[in-house]
């Protein structure tokens, strides 16, 4: 009889929901798709019905529910956390504990709750996992090892902020940990906060903003906020912090060590910001590297997998990969919180005797095989399913949405969709394409996207600012053929969820020489580096999606028939949706961005959509032009 169970994550950010039966999963979504409050901490209940209905369930016939940390744990380490800093923080003190002596140290009083009001059925007993646990289940559990060794970094879970774990067949064992109050995620996050980006969702920006600078102040930080020892442990001078004291994360005495306040949100950048990225970009891939060689060393395997928030580093998984430090290394692609809902669920179902069906008889690599061979994460052999584990919607359900609003489009074949498509991009057009399953995490991956040609200079400049309405120095990643990666990019293993960064192949960099002397800051932007300028860092480097046919057909598709047009096997590849809004998750969601935007061409299912042929904007009651492209 099939066993499902249903995992929540929820009340602190990225709320989301899995569903896995017999260790397959089979749906897992974020709440802000369907709340379209980005980073949405609330309940996910409508994450929770998407799930229920992709299954054909009701809760009724759920076994268990697996909420993916321990509230009362949690509850114990906050009462901890502002004993040891009193007398200050009281004002912090004061409005959160209410709060958690209402509801949150009984958060799966809650959980009950909320589900039982969606009217599903009787609600199933509610199991809590810890969150670094719930972590490194929803890294090794779906991974293609059957043994692995397993490396989570985060903020602060209940107490741990790091841990090393130890996957064989079925099994996870931590072999070690590091406590909260030292962190390397709330580290990161000092900084991201005190160069003026927001906690906990701009940590990405920082890590965009690094290259950009010099690490001049990295020995600063290894001298006075982080002790790092040989094998990658670490203490923070809390003295410099404000965290455990308030609600801010950095106050006077970092004010004092940087050299002035911090950047005000939307204020101007300078050198000082892209310095302070640079630094704590380094010492971070230096900590990770030790932290990866201590868990090579605890547990003998050559290959690794990563979760916590800051396994969405891919700068520093890029280094890891570049390093050898393991043979192989698979990230989970929803490596934050949201990620927490399925590893919670997986970790349950293999405690009531779920097996790892993706591995099949005899087909997990094990980590003692010493072959050396590239791992083929995204060809099936992982349990993710190319991470497309959202909603899809019919031929029918989008024909209806667009006959239903009198909108123009075209209806093609596959065939003829993938040739205009690829026409139009070769055009220099920039394309929407929806298709198929919503992605669960924070990438677009090839079904959510908004795709450009990458041989234009001009384009990423373009698509910053006039589609994704964000800041110019934000670099755009490309989707490149499996089959071609090599060839225009340094990588020694595949890339299926975009979460590694690697150099440019030499036979595709240009000699910047001249053009970059005596640049600096965004200046940089305007030397072109490579063949392709629109998804080349400043520092020669791309955060790459390798695409293969067998997990996304469509994707691949396309940029073979790109390919068959310009001899280009890459495409500009980024998150369908504009600046502080979620990746779109409907067909109506698709068009109004198509329409907001300067995008040209809408892929929206089997129907093409020319901007050209639309009629004006109506939003809000009135009627808007769409924002042109040039």
């Amino acid at each position: 009889m099939p066993d499902p169970v249903l995992g929540i994550s929820a009340f602190y950010h990225d709320s989301a929901a899995a569903l896995t039966s017999d260790g397959t999963v089979l749906a897992a979504a974020q709440e802000e798709r369907f709340s379209r409050h980005r980073h949405d901490s609330a309940f996910p209940a409508r994450a929770v019905e998407y799930c229920l209905d992709e299954g054909g369930l009701r809760l009724d016939d759920v076994s268990a529910v697996a909420y993916y940390e321990d509230p009362q744990l949690k509850f114990r380490r906050v009462l901890a956390t502002f004993a040891g800093a009193a007398p200050y923080g009281f004002a912090s003190f004061r409005s959160t504990l209410p709060q958690w002596l209402s509801w949150k140290r009984r958060a799966t009083e809650v959980v009950h709750r909320e589900l039982a009001a969606l009217g599903a059925g009787a609600v199933p007993p509610i199991v809590c996992r810890r969150h670094h646990e719930s972590h490194a289940a929803s890294a090794f559990l779906p991974s293609p090892y059957e043994s692995a060794a397993v490396l989570c970094i985060d903020g602060v879970g209940e107490w741990a902020t790091t841990t090393i774990w130890h996957g064989r067949d079925r099994e996870l064992r931590q072999v070690a940990e590091i406590a909260f109050p030292h962190s390397l995620g709330m580290l990161y996050s000092a900084f991201t906060y005190f160069c003026g980006f927001k906690v906990d969702s701009g940590e990405y920006k920082l890590m965009g903003l690094a290259p950009y600078g010099k690490p001049r102040y990295a020995p600063l930080i290894r001298e006075k906020l982080i002790d790092v020892r040989a094998d990658g442990s670490f203490r923070l001078d809390l003295g410099y912090f404000e965290y455990l004291r308030g609600r801010v994360m950095t106050g006077k005495r970092f004010e004092k060590l940087f050299g002035g306040p911090r950047r005000q949100p939307e204020g101007p950048l300078t050198e000082r910001e892209f310095d302070l990225a640079a630094s704590v970009q380094q010492v971070t891939e230096d900590v990770v590297l030790k932290l990866a060689g201590t868990a090579r060393r605890l547990t003998g395997e050559s290959r690794l997998c990563l979760a916590g928030g800051v396994a969405l580093n891919c700068v520093a998984n890029g280094r890891l990969a570049d390093r050898r430090v393991f043979e192989e290394i698979w990230v989970q692609p929803a490596a934050g919180d949201a990620g927490g809902a399925l590893g919670a669920a997986l970790a349950v179902g293999v405690a009531r005797g779920a097996p790892r069906p993706h591995l099949g008889t005899g087909t997990g690599r094990s980590s003692g095989s010493g072959t050396g061979s590239s791992t083929v994460t995204g060809t099936g052999t992982d349990a993710m399913a190319g991470a497309l584990l959202g909603p899809s919607y019919s031929d029918r359900q989008i024909a209806d949405y667009l006959d239903g609003e009198g909108i123009p489009h075209h209806r093609l074949t596959d065939e003829q969709l993938v040739e205009q498509v690829a026409a139009q991009l070769a055009a220099g057009q920039v394309v929407g394409w929806f298709q198929g399953r919503m992605e669960f995490g924070p990438r677009a991956l090839g079904n959510r996207s908004i795709l450009g040609d990458p041989r234009n200079p001009a384009m990423q400049s373009e698509m910053n600012l006039k589609i994704k309405f964000r800041e110019s120095f934000r670099p755009f990643a490309p989707a490149v053929l499996a089959a071609d990666a090599k060839d225009h990019f340094q990588l020694n293993q595949d890339s299926p969820y975009m979460l590694l960064v690697a150099s440019l192949a030499p036979a595709q960099q240009l000699d910047p020489a001249d053009a970059d002397a005596g640049l600096t800051g965004l200046d940089l932007l305007r030397v072109r580096r490579s063949t392709l300028p629109a998804v080349t860092h400043v520092d020669l480097s791309a955060r790459v999606q390798t695409v293969d046919e067998h997990t996304n057909p469509a994707f691949h598709a396309l940029l073979s028939a790109f390919k068959g047009l310009t001899g280009c096997p890459v495409l500009v590849n980024t998150s369908f949706n504009v600046r502080g809004e979620p990746i779109v998750n409907t067909p109506a969601e698709a068009y109004a961005c198509f329409m907001r935007t300067g995008i040209d061409v809408l892929a929206l299912g089997r129907f093409l959509l020319l901007k050209g042929e639309q009629p004006p904007w109506r939003e809000d009651g009135e009627w808007r032009e769409a924002i042109p492209l040039d």
